[in-house]
């Protein structure tokens, strides 16, 4: 496996077109021993920088795979059928361990975490770094590890991920329970880490980060990706201990919060889901015709799709709508916004039995859409259907109804398009573990 981790490393840093995201220095592309053996201030920036960066590879695989199976939108493709096949479960087709659609995501995200446990490795001899900057650096590196296992998770869901990866060799792969506690501990750690992080960071972070880019607003953000897992976890008072900790506001701004970001730049990344919304039916992502028809009316949430000029088909699916949500090739894409802390703190509330308060929560979501304050039964039941349409039109496109859907036992609320489609509850582990 060390040969493989020299070769991700020459690429996350030594390739300063691939991976540069606005003002950054160009990497220099040192050596794993070299690094390992003597690393700088420059050198561990330069990962670093890297590391960020490469969170962003295979993104729109990822949001594919769980916006499809969410019914979401499709992804048209005639170059490619699995899309509207393998990920709709069409026919005889099953879940590929061996597709584009679980090997790609699912080794971007390891890389990323490798090169994580790399600058944690290196970071003991960096002389020119002060003990806060090393603390701060470990406190980055630990929370992109959490967050890339948490997305692979996603995934494989009860099959289970590795987590164990920081050595040449690696550990067994352990059982969702497992591996929800394996991420939120290290979370954790990384919050105790950046406490002591000092002032700032040694190493610059991109504009998705404007407003969390110092260890103690960092520790923010991290506490918000640890709210998220508590909620995984059904842990619905710990929840609510996440997000006083992080930049949950009740009444605030709901676009506030942490972003991949993208541009247009000569080799940086493009938004992967930001598709002329009139786009040929042959290469094109349109929105599922139940996102427009289920809404209420006056959501103001319906601009996050486009109606058509004439409808898109393929492979026995009609929809009149183009996806939106990113309306342009450097639109920003979520980690995790305001909009989703609320709904995880009005999520906590309705399973704590506090319904008054998810209800001021939800009317918060509601009216900011321009809905009126919900007036449906102040009931856990109805609130939890409140909650998961909240979640659904708010967080559109953003990687969230699949999940929502099934760790609440209701993927079978989800539509079946065509006669003999399916809705998958996990992908496969890769047949090759693309590490």
């Amino acid at each position: 496996m060390r040969y493989i981790l020299i070769l991700m490393l020459l690429l996350f840093t030594g390739s300063c077109d691939l991976l540069s995201i606005e003002d950054r220095p160009d990497p220099n592309g040192p050596s794993l021993e070299d690094l390992l053996q003597n690393p700088t201030r420059a050198k561990l920036a330069n990962l670093a920088i890297g590391i960020e960066s490469a969170s962003r590879f295979e993104l729109g695989i990822y949001l594919i795979d769980v916006g499809m199976i969410g019914r979401e939108y499709w992804r048209f493709s005639s170059a490619d059928p699995r899309f509207t096949g393998d990920l709709l479960g069409k026919g005889t087709a099953v879940l590929d361990n061996n597709t584009f659609y679980i090997t790609r995501p699912w080794g971007a995200r390891y890389r990323v975490v490798r090169n994580a446990y790399i600058l944690l490795e290196a970071l003991p001899r960096a002389a020119d770094l002060n003990e806060a900057e090393k603390k701060a650096t470990a406190g980055f590196a630990k929370t992109f590890i959490a967050y890339q296992l948490l997305l692979n998770l996603n995934l494989t869901y009860d099959n289970g991920i590795r987590v164990d990866v920081a050595g040449p060799e690696p550990g067994p792969i352990v059982s969702r329970s497992e591996a929800l506690a394996f991420i939120a501990r290290l979370l954790d750690e990384a919050a105790q880490d950046l406490s002591a992080g000092g002032d700032a960071f040694p190493f610059p972070l991109s504009s998705g980060f404007a407003g969390f880019n110092t260890p103690a607003t960092f520790r923010q953000f991290n506490r918000a990706l640890a709210a998220r897992v508590a909620a995984y976890r059904e842990q619905f008072d710990q929840v609510l201990t996440l997000l006083a900790e992080s930049f949950y506001n009740p009444s605030g701004d709901l676009r506030t919060g942490v972003y991949h970001s993208f541009s247009t730049a000569s080799g940086d990344l493009v938004n992967p889901l930001f598709f002329d919304p009139n786009a040929p039916a042959g290469d094109a992502l349109v929105a599922h015709p139940s996102f427009a028809a289920d809404a209420e009316p006056g959501d103001q949430r319906l601009s996050k799709v486009v109606q058509r000029n004439e409808p898109a088909s393929l492979d026995g699916l009609t929809s009149t709508y183009g996806f939106y949500v990113y309306p342009s090739a450097s639109a920003p894409i979520p980690i995790i916004r305001n909009a989703e802390l609320i709904l995880l703190a009005a999520e906590a509330h309705i399973q704590l039995g506090n319904l008054n308060s998810a209800v001021t929560l939800l009317n918060h979501i509601r009216n900011t859409a321009g809905l009126p304050d919900y007036t449906g039964p102040v009931t856990q039941e109805a609130l939890l259907d409140e909650l998961l349409r909240q979640r659904r039109y708010e967080l559109y496109g953003e990687g969230h109804r699949w999940i929502d859907l099934r760790r609440y036992n209701r993927l079978d609320e989800l539509p079946l398009d065509r006669p003999g489609d399916d809705v998958w509850r996990q992908f496969p582990i890769p047949a090759t573990e693309n590490l």
